[in-house]
């Protein structure tokens, strides 16, 4: 049960290190996509390209790079996290009505103040959505990690296929989709609530 317990935590700091990272790279390269004309779809090209290689490839490259372990995953994890997190970004910026815009622009706004204080603020509910769908998605993808020496509740999952033991199988099984439940509760309502504010 303690090792159990240790592993959960283990698979959640791997998750959450992971969203961290991309949900500050997808954020900045979602600006980009908005800032930078035609920019935006060779960006979105690539962190879509991103989500077509099958996750244990993905990984098997990574790992010639960066060896068995933990930050293998984690660079993984961080890459199949970035197309909701760049994609909610960057529609949130251009969803944001003309109208405040240029009243943001009137008041003598320069580009970086008008996105700090008016254009951010008023698409964060979608950004805050597509950091929801990433880390659900992540907590699953990470089961994986196993096979390339990370730690995680991938590992009792892969003894227990190993030795045909569905108890084992369940052990890992049932806290990652508890995790994903809970996760995804928690968010959506402060979700709920972001949108609310943002009427």
């Amino acid at each position: 049960m303690t090792d159990l317990f240790s592993l959960t935590i283990q698979h959640m700091v791997l998750v959450l290190i992971a969203i961290g990272f991309s949900t500050i790279i997808g954020i900045f390269l979602g600006i980009i996509s908005y800032w930078v004309p035609y920019l935006d779809k060779v960006i979105l090209w690539v962190v879509d390209s991103l989500q077509t290689i099958p996750s244990l490839a993905l990984l098997a490259i990574l790992m010639i790079f960066f060896g068995l372990g933990n930050v293998t995953l984690v660079v993984g994890l961080i890459l199949y996290s970035l197309l909701p997190i760049v994609r909610n970004t960057y529609l949130g910026l251009t969803g944001v009505p003309l109208h405040l815009k240029d009243a943001a622009r009137g008041m003598g706004m320069s580009k970086l103040q008008r996105m700090i204080k008016v254009e951010l603020p008023l698409s964060f509910p979608l950004i805050f959505s597509g950091i929801k769908i990433a880390t659900v998605t992540a907590l699953s993808i990470a089961v994986i990690g196993v096979l390339i020496g990370s730690g995680g509740l991938g590992y009792p999952i892969y003894r227990g296929i190993q030795t045909m033991n569905f108890s084992a199988i369940m052990k890992g099984t049932i806290p990652v989709v508890v995790m994903a439940v809970l996760f995804d509760l928690i968010m959506s309502k402060f979700e709920q609530k972001l949108v609310k504010r943002a009427k």
